[in-house]
């Protein structure tokens, strides 16, 4: 049996028990109850073999030599500590805000960076996009293993604000994509019965610790086989992108940064999502190829970025005058990765006092380094919101990059 075949999904038959409360439902619906829909069957791939087209190989094997050369890279124009784990952060929330726009969940860089200190309304975008922030940090960190206990972690954490999306637990109910809210039948792709998950899932992490794959390339077909799994009620997609740097981390292809692969993957949509289904018919070499030219992509355009904050960081250091043991050479570092601030959190990450804070905030507005807004329009102190413009453009100038080619 070829590969095309042994991928391809099987399917079996599943009686419709909805599970509905509410006190009526169309004719369509009630017409459904008790009879079958067919639900995906996911092959098992910790052992499969994987003979991908030599070009789309070699491709994948080029695309991880580029991320161990851009972590190398980063880590040589950002030498000192203090300097490179803002950009880190940086990057980090760019694949963030990507991986939220593939789902249609967009924010501003301005939107985000006060969602992140808390300034931003309870369920908004930027808010949901803030939680996927905390979900990638929380997959980077448990890069060490991938279990189905860290996937679960990954998920907590994205999802933790919605309760009915049951953050950390696998689905125990059927899920469909497309068609009729009310029942699966005619829906575009139903993935596996919930009785499958567990099992699946623990098949996806053996085949993450394989070391027999271009990395790139091991990445994207756990990615795929984690869509087709769809092991979630909500929160697939970006659980399942964050688990492509769990697996960069893991197969120690990044060290110390993150590649945005998302702001590739947004780049072109369109062919994202046709390779999610080539590979759900059994051919794996779509989404590989598509995972490839997203790294390159998205590398090039953080290459740009951090060309762009090294200027910025570079500008700041020769317009500040002022002492070199005043608390606003602290801050700059605290703009760069967060280019929002309060008092109440420069005293927080520096260790200064309130007037010590609030000096150096005016020091930083006198150079030209910040704006200071009042975001909730009182008169009151700790409603002051002291922003970096310059660093929130450069964001947005990410973004835009990416989102150019969108198809």
């Amino acid at each position: 049996m070829d590969t095309i075949q042994a991928l391809a999904l099987g399917w079996e038959s599943r009686v419709w028990e909805s599970k509905s409360t509410a006190p009526t439902m169309s004719r369509a619906a009630a017409a459904r109850r008790g009879t079958t829909y067919q639900a995906a069957v996911p092959a098992r791939i910790a052992s499969m073999r994987f003979p991908l087209d030599d070009a789309v190989s070699a491709a994948a094997e080029d695309a991880r030599a580029e991320v161990t050369r851009f972590d190398a890279e980063l880590s040589a124009v950002f030498e000192r500590a203090e300097d490179f784990a803002p950009l880190a952060s940086v990057l980090l929330r760019t694949e963030s805000s990507s991986s939220s726009q593939i789902e249609n969940i967009t924010a501003s860089s301005r939107a985000l960076a006060l969602a992140e200190i808390g300034l931003a309304k309870f369920g908004s975008n930027a808010d949901l996009v803030a939680a996927n922030v905390e979900a990638m940090q929380r997959a980077v960190a448990g890069a060490e293993t991938i279990t189905p206990d860290s996937i679960l972690a990954i998920h907590a954490a994205l999802m933790h604000d919605q309760p009915s999306t049951d953050p950390g637990t696998f689905r125990t109910e059927p899920v469909w994509i497309g068609g009729s809210s009310e029942y699966p039948h005619g829906a575009d792709f139903i993935p596996p019965h919930h009785e499958r998950i567990e099992s699946a899932i623990e098949d996806l992490c053996a085949f993450a610790e394989r070391t027999d794959l271009p990395l790139v390339a091991q990445a994207a077909i756990a990615h795929a086989q984690f869509e087709t799994i769809h092991p979630f009620i909500d929160g697939n997609g970006r659980t399942g992108r964050a688990l492509v740097h769990a697996m960069f981390r893991h197969g120690g292809a990044t060290t110390r940064t993150t590649v945005p692969v998302s702001a590739g993957l947004l780049t072109d949509t369109h062919a994202y999502f046709s390779a999610l289904t080539a590979y759900r018919a059994g051919d794996p070499n779509p989404i590989v190829q598509r995972f490839s030219e997203a790294t390159f992509a998205a590398i090039g355009n953080s290459r740009t970025l951090a060309s762009d904050l090294k200027a910025i960081e570079d500008r700041w250091h020769s317009d500040l005058t002022a002492r070199s043991d005043s608390a606003a050479w602290s801050v700059l570092p605290i703009l760069l990765a967060q280019p929002a601030v309060t008092s109440r959190l420069v005293q927080q990450r520096t260790g200064v006092s309130q007037p010590a804070a609030d000096r150096a905030l005016r020091h930083l507005r006198g150079a030209g380094i910040v704006t200071a807004r009042n975001e909730h329009g009182k008169d009151r102190r700790r409603d002051v919101v002291w922003r970096s413009d310059e660093v929130i453009a450069a964001l947005d100038a990410f973004a835009e990059r990416a989102r150019r080619g969108r198809h």
